[in-house]
């Protein structure tokens, strides 16, 4: 019983300690941080829901570059000439960033210096998605900002469109994420959109000859050819990544994906190797709240991916541009 009370005092003290990150890090230096970002949050998503898959994608895709450090939010700066992560051709369409700036703006006035711009994502998009109707999951917090920023590391570490499963595997195993993960982060998808030019070429040109990829339901590509990609050259049509659900974070992406409705190259992957193939059976049979749970470890997990802690990196005052 006297042990049980001393582990009681540390949570309630420090925090459930994950990594090297802790659930209620900011409980002392900025008591009201979380719910800085959840209040606001649920203030302008309602009104604007689709920045919830924008979020959760700025999240992802910073987190597959030198690990969740908003490395994403750097701007290229005239001193360094550098070419950040924000510029590289997977981050082209990522937005949001003004969201992630007027949080910070927030957060500053609250509590100078204390609260780090990877964290604001990692909460952010947590919390997003959960007021949207989907699932929420544990973000343990004390991430500090990356000083570095690379167009051609986000180039190619973050998964694309057009990989196959060998790629996509190769890309999830090095940040430590195994094919479950895979199926399960993909999930996102649920409720993503993208444009015409990740899926022209299995539209017009899979093999340069002026084909479609033939593992795209006929019904589907003919749909999408002549209502919304009308042309190889279409750089702004939005499309649905689940058509008829994306304002739902369900399981209907998964659906169709054994339907070959899969949008992205990448999504039709998931179906050509046994294993991940038999998750998807898995959570197809299983409830929607097994899904949530499922997704939600697996988000916890990407959350942690080369964290910097402690000393490492800073805290930035302006998440566009390292300290001075």
């Amino acid at each position: 019983m006297k042990g049980f009370c001393w582990i009681l005092v540390f949570v309630v003290i420090f925090g459930w300690v994950q990594g090297d990150l802790q659930m209620g890090f900011y409980g002392t230096s900025c008591p009201k941080a979380e719910k800085i970002v959840q209040d606001y949050v649920n203030e302008h998503i309602p009104n604007a829901p689709s920045l919830a898959a924008t979020l959760i994608r700025m999240h992802f895709h910073d987190c597959f570059v030198r690990g969740c450090d908003a490395s994403i939010l750097l701007n290229v700066t005239s001193s360094s000439g550098n070419q950040t992560e924000k510029v590289a051709t997977p981050n082209q369409t990522v937005r949001g960033f003004d969201f992630i700036d007027r949080l910070k703006s927030l957060l500053e006035a609250e509590c100078p210096g204390i609260v780090s711009c990877a964290d604001i994502i990692a909460l952010a998009a947590r919390d997003s998605i959960s007021i949207t109707g989907g699932p929420s999951w544990k973000v343990p917090t004390g991430r500090r900002d990356g000083l570095l920023s690379n167009a051609s590391e986000a180039l190619n570490q973050i998964p694309a469109p057009f990989d196959n499963i060998t790629i996509l595997i190769q890309k999830f195993g090095n940040k430590s994420l195994d094919l479950k993960d895979l199926v399960l982060l993909s999930g996102a998808h649920t409720i993503g959109i993208a444009h015409c030019p990740s899926v022209s070429n299995r539209l017009y040109n899979f093999t340069g000859v002026g084909d479609r990829d033939p593992s795209l339901d006929s019904e589907y590509a003919d749909n999408l050819r002549a209502t919304k990609c009308r042309t190889q050259n279409d750089t702004t049509t939005i499309l649905e990544m689940d058509p008829g659900s994306r304002k739902t974070f369900d399981l209907s992406y998964y659906t169709l994906l054994l339907k070959r409705r899969g949008l992205f190259e990448s999504d039709s992957a998931l179906t050509t190797n046994s294993n991940t193939l038999a998750y998807i059976n898995q959570l197809l049979q299983g409830s929607l709240q097994n899904f949530f749970s499922e997704f939600a470890l697996s988000m916890e997990k990407m959350g942690q991916i080369e964290v910097k802690t402690g000393t490492s990196g800073e805290i930035r005052r302006n998440c566009a541009v390292v300290n001075s």
